[in-house]
């Protein structure tokens, strides 16, 4: 997409103002880094006031290595241009063994852990992730979670952690079957009795469906996601449910799991809104 047509776009044809561009883009073969810098600058100028959360850290160990930088460099320039946060994505499963397996063609755990480290360094905040639910043993799960765990003590960097059922349709594991309710629910749990230095545990209810996402808020979640505009990765893998869900929608799952709903910006600041701006609670 060229530059000026993703600064059209973006926000557009949303009813309420947005708190958040989530940018993520795989390791893209021909765009040089300097395309990225110039997107979100680009968007940081036009949207100052939204939260740039962008590029996993598979993307950033990519762009460094294609721009012929070191990690920390890459990451600093990155912050220079606007990104406030990073996903994340690409953690997959640290064990080399399933690594090898499902997604050889990204770093391996250990790089990126290093470039998580790094950029908690200089500042940045980020997520983390692991997909569960295909070729992995709870050895391995176990495994990533102290991962995790040693990593956020030693940088307190990250603000949450989101488990992803793996969805096998429409890749080469497609013979593999979907992870089960019981399953989805004890990796919430287990995830956040590890996770004690974590804030934040979320079940992502594009991946695990709604109904599935209101009870683990009984089971250690405190984060069902939000309504969302358009979600491509899981749905080209498979998943059935919708694209997004209305407010009211969220509210009354969240109600009736007897929990309070609260609106929430990127770093987890109470937002307060109008139907076209919105105010957050420092």
């Amino acid at each position: 997409m060229a530059l000026e047509e993703a600064f059209e776009t973006a926000a557009s044809g949303y009813s309420e103002a947005i708190t958040e561009f989530h940018i993520v883009g795989g390791l893209h073969p021909d765009l040089p880094f300097e395309y990225f810098l110039d997107l979100v600058s680009g968007l940081k100028q036009r949207f100052p006031l939204v939260h740039m959360k962008a590029f996993t850290m598979v993307e950033v160990a990519y762009l460094a290595k294609r721009a012929k930088l070191t990690i920390r460099q890459t990451l600093e320039k990155m912050k220079e241009a606007g990104v406030d946060s990073l996903p994340g994505g690409g953690a997959e499963i640290f064990a080399d063994r399933v690594r090898h397996i499902i997604c050889d063609h990204k770093i391996d755990g250990d790089q990126w852990l290093d470039t998580a480290r790094l950029a908690h360094q200089i500042g940045l905040k980020s997520n983390a992730t692991m997909l569960y639910g295909h070729i992995e043993n709870d050895e391995d799960r176990v495994d990533h979670l102290l991962k995790l765990r040693a990593l956020q003590d030693e940088t307190g960097g990250f603000q949450t952690f989101i488990p992803l059922a793996f969805h096998p349709a429409n890749t080469p594991l497609q013979h593999l079957s979907t992870t089960t309710g019981m399953l989805d629910i004890k990796q919430i749990a287990v995830s956040r009795l590890v996770l004690d230095n974590f804030p934040h545990i979320k079940s992502y209810w594009q991946m695990v469906t709604a109904k599935m996402a209101q009870i683990s808020l009984r089971f250690g979640a405190d984060d069902i996601d939000g309504t969302v505009v358009e979600e491509k990765i899981y749905h080209d893998a498979g998943a059935t449910t919708p694209q997004g869900l209305r407010r009211q929608d969220l509210v009354r799952l969240i109600k009736e799991a007897g929990r309070e709903p609260v609106e929430r910006d990127t770093l987890y600041r109470p937002v307060v809104r109008t139907e076209t701006s919105f105010t957050v609670s420092v």
